[in-house]
């Protein structure tokens, strides 16, 4: 009765994952854009040479063609198109080397996201209406909606396959995926497991009265 009395007594240990508090919601979204997952299929890394690719050439296009840059940006409307241009040109070469070594994949992919969004938006709206500042196509259809979807291919590509990324992440062949598991091996490594702790202390419990009955029989 007394030893079971004690036992009730005696405060019961806190679980740490019970105990724990949840992250804080900015730390999850850093955590969530820093380490992407590897489920995604090994083939996904066609899709990251493709659409990085395409970007990669098409900002350097911008520096090498007056006509693809500071021209088109001007055409079009942009505020400042000499330092707009040389960004959008930065942005798609450095981003699309990234999204070819699959490194920080999703961050890449939101202003990737943003730039394609603005380019349907800036250039598909007018050249639905006939009023493009652009050249128009050369052949028919040169206005309205086929005009458009005909026209907006290359974007809608893109977009859709930097929102691939951006959810599905880059694949196992990447390096946001090889250093995810160096991370995860140095976690295992540096980590004791409550069992394997558990089983230490019980160990050192028997073998204390052992050693005060030897010495006791010595």
């Amino acid at each position: 009765m007394n030893s079971r009395a004690t036992t009730r007594e005696l405060p019961q240990a806190a679980d740490p994952r019970k105990g724990a508090k949840n992250p804080m919601p900015h730390r999850t979204l850093i955590d969530w854009f820093w380490t992407p997952p590897d489920s995604a299929p090994r083939a996904t890394i066609l899709i990251r040479c493709m659409v990085g690719g395409v970007f990669l050439w098409e900002g350097i296009l911008k520096f090498v063609y007056t006509n693809q840059g500071v021209g088109r940006f001007t055409k079009i409307g942009f505020p400042a198109p000499e330092l707009m241009a040389h960004f959008v040109a930065v942005l798609e070469i450095v981003g699309g080397v990234l999204l070819i070594c699959g490194f920080l994949t999703r961050l890449i992919a939101i202003p990737f996201v943003i730039e394609m969004a603005v380019a349907m938006l800036s250039t598909k709206v007018s050249l639905y209406f006939g009023t493009s500042p652009l050249p128009a196509p050369p052949s028919p259809p040169q206005s309205g909606a086929w005009a458009v979807l005909h026209e907006i291919r290359s974007e809608y590509a893109q977009i859709m396959s930097v929102l691939f990324l951006l959810i599905a992440g880059p694949g196992p062949w990447s390096v946001d995926a090889l250093l995810a598991r160096v991370r995860r091996r140095r976690a295992a490594a540096g980590a004791v497991s409550p069992e394997a702790e558990a089983h230490g202390v019980a160990g050192l419990s028997l073998q204390a009265p052992r050693q005060s009955v030897s010495g006791k029989g010595a």
